[in-house]
């Protein structure tokens, strides 16, 4: 089942979401804003060297990425659901000094906006859990994609999303079984922000994640998992090492992050 205006009650979501964000300790701007990447070492150890690539970036929201692998030297597009969020990443990047092109538009209305292949496509961490199908996704990988290009990805661990919360208690299916509901306070960048956000989203295992990659012509180059976040973005969380989140009282015995790498064949 799929509600009929989950994109319109998202983007609200997402377009609530941005302002704070932008302030947050979370994304760290001022630091950003000096230079500092916003990519963490597990997709940059996946990227490598990307000086002169054209990379498209999917779900980009308010474009600190888009604007970090413009920084490496890649010619760069961002897409993103919220108007909100691209309005600000446009303005980031002219604050950076970096030609990066943003596109508003809903994930799988994408070729409807732009008709060009890249070098390699990107998107990582809380993205498609806001998709119902992940059929359209990897036809939209797949159709960006220049032969022999890459596609990089990092995402949260489908096992994190089966818990409420306070992670101590399993809560959803590990399989998608229908959207999920939530109204919740604050956002994960600013808990205490003084807004209610209505989402819909989806669960995906990892097995539809990489068959639906298959099937679009891809070859799995590499899938890995980790048992550690890079963002303090969930709660209860502690940082053991130095950029590295867990549960704290789960330890390191779930994954929390995944990465993978393909190639269009």
């Amino acid at each position: 089942m799929t509600i009929p205006n989950y994109q319109q009650i998202n983007r609200e979501s997402w377009n609530q979401r941005t302002k704070y964000h932008l302030d947050s300790e979370f994304y760290q701007m001022p630091a950003f804003l000096e230079g500092k990447t916003s990519l963490n070492e597990i997709e940059l150890g996946l990227l490598g060297d990307i000086k002169g690539l054209k990379i498209l970036h999917l779900q980009c929201h308010f474009g600190q990425d888009s604007v970090s692998l413009a920084r490496m030297g890649a010619q760069v597009t961002g897409v993103d659901l919220s108007d909100a969020s691209i309005s600000q990443a446009r303005e980031l990047a002219q604050k950076c000094g970096q030609e990066v092109s943003f596109i508003c538009c809903d994930l799988y209305d994408l070729p409807e906006h732009l008709d060009e292949q890249f070098d390699l496509v990107f998107t990582s961490y809380g993205t498609i859990g806001w998709l119902p199908d992940l059929r359209p996704w990897a036809q939209i990988v797949s159709r960006y994609l220049k032969p022999a290009g890459r596609f990089v990805f990092v995402e949260f661990h489908p096992v994190v999303w089966m818990f409420d919360n306070e992670l101590k208690e399993i809560s959803f299916d590990y399989f998608n079984t229908g959207p999920i509901v939530e109204e919740e306070s604050g956002t994960y960048a600013e808990k205490e922000a003084p807004i209610t956000l209505k989402t819909v989203t989806w669960n995906h295992e990892l097995s539809d994640v990489v068959n639906k990659l298959i099937r679009e012509g891809l070859e799995i180059r590499s899938l890995d998992e980790f048992d550690y976040s890079p963002y303090n973005c969930f709660n209860s969380m502690t940082e053991e090492e130095h950029g590295k989140f867990r549960i704290s009282h789960l330890k390191h015995k779930i994954p929390m992050v995944y990465s993978l790498e393909a190639l269009k064949k």
